[in-house]
């Protein structure tokens, strides 16, 4: 049937075995919409937080959800229909995009599908240079760092501070990624050295080679060395892996200086990062069409790459949560579909 396709869906929160392969119906779009047909899908930690049921959110922050969800946000595919408001797409465009987040937490993203109904304020065309693994990989953690280090790109209010966020200039700087192996941490790492920054980056030991290659000017096995005792005076710490330990990170910087943990949940410093003279920033990743579009040229040229961690059949997508639970990857895990 035309209106049928396949897609990984959850009947009810759990583990990975949760995620259900299975008949479901295609999108019909609405008024500024594009469908797509998605050749690959991202993977990234919001995508278990919903399968889980947002259990590590407070109660009151947790989205009300309604079964069967499809979960997932990070898609590249090919352009196969286009609402006739939509202009700047085109039936058989490449494109990518993170759809409908955080405003598509209760489920309404569906990217884990044969096809998706995409904003088309969130699409972008795809990168030339690279296929379709490469792009789905991209989109939430490349504009996660790119919101974060910089342009925040939207003013949308961040609950866990009253104060918008807003980057620091990096020329010159000497800046510091913690996760810097992982798919958000990678690209942080290329970015900074991109903007001009002195990057150093502490990750595990197998990310050593990889991070120096992608332009890192030192590296720390956070299993061998405790930066936080051997640092000082640094401009700013981009905290990838974030919560409650980011505090300990305060005492590497100067005066003046910045710290940005990605992940701002649980947080807490006690004042020390105002005694100290150090401003602390988070935000919330935000779907963004265009700013996709402004780093294209860049994923198409190899000034930043996207490095892939592993890839597995949209099928096998319990299987692909299996192996994020393992931890300490490198880069970014993709679904293929057929």
């Amino acid at each position: 049937m035309d209106n049928v396709m396949k897609a990984v869906r959850l009947h009810a929160f759990g583990g990975p075995e949760v995620l259900a392969y299975e008949d479901a119906l295609k999108p019909v779009i609405g008024a500024g919409e594009v469908l797509v047909r998605v050749h690959a899908v991202g993977v990234n930690p919001p995508d278990w937080y919903l399968r889980e049921g947002y259990k590590m959110l407070p109660p009151d922050w947790q989205p009300k959800m309604v079964f069967p969800i499809i979960p997932g946000t990070d898609i590249s595919g090919v352009v196969e229909a286009v609402a006739d408001d939509v202009t700047g797409f085109a039936v058989g465009d490449e494109v990518y995009a993170m759809v409908r987040f955080p405003n598509g937490l209760n489920g309404e993203s569906r990217a884990y599908a044969q096809y998706v109904a995409v904003p088309a304020s969130e699409l972008a065309l795809k990168p030339a240079g690279i296929d379709h693994i490469h792009a789905a990989a991209a989109p939430m953690s490349l504009l996660t760092a790119w919101q974060f280090i910089i342009e925040q790109g939207h003013e949308v209010r961040n609950p866990l501070q009253p104060h918008p966020h807003v980057p620091v200039p990096l020329d010159g700087k000497t800046v510091l990624i913690n996760g810097a192996g992982g798919g958000v941490g990678h690209l942080l790492v290329q970015l900074a050295k991109w903007r001009g920054a002195q990057v150093i980056a502490v990750a595990s030991g197998k990310h050593a080679a990889l991070l120096r290659a992608l332009g890192a000017d030192a590296f720390y096995d956070y299993r061998q060395t405790k930066v936080e005792e051997v640092l000082r005076d640094l401009d700013l710490v981009v905290d990838a892996v974030g919560g409650p330990q980011s505090r300990r990170f305060l005492q590497t910087l100067k005066p003046g200086g910045s710290l940005f943990p990605i992940f701002g949940l649980g947080y807490d410093d006690g004042g020390e990062a105002a005694r100290r003279g150090i401003s602390v920033s988070t935000t919330q990743v935000n779907s963004n069409g265009a700013q996709l579009a402004q780093i294209a040229p860049l994923l198409d040229e190899g000034t930043i790459r996207v490095v892939i961690d592993s890839t597995f059949p949209l099928g096998e997508a319990r299987r692909a949560h299996e192996h994020a639970a393992k931890g300490n990857l490198q880069g970014k895990i993709v679904l293929t579909v057929a």
